[in-house]
């Protein structure tokens, strides 16, 4: 998918309470199950501006995934948003719940990435948000390994992009950023953990494939970071590397969760081999790593050392995808992976569908397997204080695009789950990607979601709660094509 050349404005922007008018030519889509009011003439015979699902119609690419997280936080009655937008730079927009009422979007930063026409969208740089305990919000992407300019990876290789950190002027003003020159320009899957006491931690991957992936902690608001510690390490061998994919979490008990899975980078013809499924949790007091059984790790984390002390899952020859986790009231964790389905049907290993499967902890064992869940599902795992498990799904019901929850109701023999009743969000023709749980989420706002059409580059950008989509008036949620507010009026 080419990336269309597109004009870039600049707009002054005045006030954090301004907000854009633009039309919209795409109204063939019929409306969701959150049902939107459509024009109608007022008293003097005029057409209102209708309400519409969406708070943006420039997403770009995969502009949200739960990889890069979190996306966005809920912040004294307000809920802040990151995603990707046009060029792939990362854009912020605000929901104030009082008076529903959105603020924005204003970008937040410029990528590297996205500035060449003839390249195919990257999606590696997607922001992720944080805001610290003064409330400055923070936002790092960019990054897909860094550049051999930006000098010498001593963690790993480089491909492209520069991970970058900017930060609002202003507690909590959207309208203006500033750079922040304090990491290191060779991230990429930048993911944010704050913990109760303040302490800033930034996971990512120090470089390309062939690159460890560490942590950086702050304890002075992302002011300054901790020079970075390595979790998982590559090592080199005649004809691959190893390498991982990783996704981490605060749990309620005041630690991080680790939820992985390894890759098999081949040296020339790379592709996506991607094995088995672990998980380890840190523990904040005394910055040690253990396994599900409480055992210290030895650190970094070796692909020998994880299958024998952290392994959830051993996929054999079947090819996975990393998933996320939650934690159970009994502290348990359960997790989820996507699995390759059957590699003997198909010509090209790894080319199959690959379905999803869920785990839990027992206290004793690992036990679950293979889910009833559709093929092409994606989602979010949530598991309430008594124990109750279902997974959030976004996936294609023949032409319908859905997002949905869906229960567990077996917990041994297989992992059965039932649809829910009603769709948060549906549309027709659409496909869609959701975030992590936005971060202190509120009922009404806690997932981002894009959801495009065909071979569009863009999509609509959604937040959304329990009861579906929060709306916005048409003629704000339109933007140009560079992202920029087309006209700038004062609400």
């Amino acid at each position: 998918m080419k990336r269309a050349l597109l004009p870039i404005t600049v707009v002054t922007i005045l006030s954090i309470f301004i907000y854009s008018c633009s039309s919209d030519d795409d109204d063939s889509a019929p409306p969701s199950v959150i049902q939107t009011p459509t024009d109608e003439p007022d008293l003097n015979g005029q057409s209102e501006s209708k309400m519409v699902d969406y708070f943006s119609d420039k997403g770009y690419g995969n502009a949200v995934k739960t990889l890069q997280h979190p996306a966005g936080e809920h912040y004294n009655g307000i809920t802040y948003v990151a995603y990707q937008g046009p060029l792939e730079d990362p854009f912020v927009a605000a929901y104030i719940h009082a008076t529903n009422k959105w603020i924005g979007p204003f970008k937040a930063g410029e990528s590297v990435l996205g500035k060449n026409p003839d390249e195919e969208i990257d999606n590696h740089g997607k922001p992720a948000m944080i805001i610290d305990g003064e409330g400055y919000i923070h936002v790092v992407f960019g990054g897909h390994g860094g550049l051999p300019i930006h000098g010498n990876n001593p963690l790993g290789n480089t491909h492209g992009g520069k991970m970058v950190h900017v930060v609002t002027k202003n507690p909590l003003d959207i309208s203006s950023w500033e750079v922040l020159d304090n990491i290191p320009p060779f991230g990429t899957y930048n993911q944010f953990v704050k913990m109760d006491n303040g302490d800033i931690y930034l996971f990512y991957r120090h470089g390309a494939h062939k690159s460890n992936w560490v942590y950086q902690k702050s304890s002075d608001n992302g002011r300054n970071f901790e020079p970075p510690v390595s979790i998982f390490e590559t090592n080199h061998f005649g004809g691959y590397d190893d390498a991982w994919y990783a996704w981490f979490e605060k749990t309620t008990r005041d630690k991080i969760i680790a939820v992985y899975n390894y890759h098999k980078c081949k040296n020339g013809g790379h592709d996506g081999e991607r094995h088995n499924g672990y998980y380890m949790v840190m523990d904040l007091a005394t910055a040690k790593w253990r396994n599900i059984e409480g055992d210290e790790l030895e650190m970094p984390i070796t692909k020998e050392y994880a299958d024998l002390n952290t392994l959830v899952i051993d996929t054999g020859d079947k090819w996975s995808v990393r998933g996320t986790g939650a934690i159970d009231g009994n502290g348990n964790p359960h997790v989820f992976f996507y699995i390759e389905e059957d590699i003997e049907s198909n010509q090209n290993q790894g080319s199959g569908d690959k379905e999803l499967h869920t785990f839990r902890f027992t206290g004793e064992a690992w036990v679950g397997g293979k889910t009833n869940l559709p093929k092409s599902s994606k989602g979010v795992m949530h598991v309430s204080e008594s124990n109750n498990s279902k997974m959030l799904i976004a996936y294609k019901d023949e032409n319908l695009g859905k997002i949905i929850w869906w229960n567990k109701v077996v917990e041994d023999d297989g992992e059965v789950f039932e649809e829910a009743d009603l769709a948060i969000f549906e549309f027709h023709k659409t496909s869609f990607l959701l975030s992590s749980l936005i971060r202190n989420a509120e009922p009404e706002a806690k997932w981002l979601a894009v959801g495009k059409k065909g071979s569009s580059d863009f999509g609509k950008m959604y937040l959304l709660g329990d009861q579906g989509a929060i709306q916005r008036l048409e003629s704000e949620a339109n933007q140009n094509d560079d992202g920029s507010l087309s006209i700038v009026t004062e609400n």
